[in-house]
């Protein structure tokens, strides 16, 4: 019996709540809307058929308020066409989030790697400035840890400028050759 009614007559009483009119719809759009469906994703099966699965829901959900401008066939049509342009829309988001995070984890995995590096660094630095006689090991902190001038460590330490200058000196070839010329350039840079 309601395969014999029109697509307007099944649409009024789909707005009543009748089960058999849904399911006479839901028999002669299914197949259809899914190979468009189909043909709109490229081919992604399961997302055609989740668009598909989705409008009958929807449909049989707002089934006393849904307006039909014309008729059933073109609604249900551009229905399956939004929901694809809401699947789009939302795969785009996710994958600028995801881009966005992973960007964020980089991020976060580079400064800690450097903070790590740095903390090496200078644990090694420290460990040979302790090594160097007591004097040196003075001017060189003062020099690049307390970033004190020659003047103002000569002024501190009772020393002449050019002592001064002559221990930094000293101090920096010691560690050049026990920590190596790359790490000295690299903490000098901090």
């Amino acid at each position: 019996m309601y395969n014999k009614l029109s697509d307007v007559e099944l649409t009024a009483l789909l707005k009543e709540g009748d089960k058999a009119a849904f399911n006479e719809i839901y028999s002669r759009y299914n197949a259809l809307l899914y190979v468009y469906a189909f043909r709109i994703t490229n081919g992604e099966e399961n997302d055609a058929k989740d668009m598909v699965q989705e409008l009958f829901i929807s449909l049989w959900e707002k089934r006393e308020t849904v307006v039909f401008s014309s008729s059933l066939s073109p609604y249900l049509y551009t229905a399956v066409r939004y929901k694809f342009l809401k699947l789009v829309a939302h795969r785009k988001v996710r994958t600028e989030y995801a881009e966005d995070f992973l960007n964020v984890m980089q991020e976060g995995i580079a400064a800690t790697d450097l903070y790590i590096l740095d903390k090496e660094l200078m644990a090694e630095v420290e460990q040979h400035v302790n090594a160097l006689p007591e004097k040196m090991a003075r001017i060189f902190r003062m020099s690049r840890f307390e970033f004190k001038s020659t003047e103002e460590i000569a002024a501190e330490m009772n020393l002449s400028e050019k002592t001064v200058r002559n221990l930094m000196s000293n101090a920096v070839k010691t560690l050049r050759l026990k920590v190596g010329l790359s790490l000295i350039v690299v903490f000098w840079l901090y």
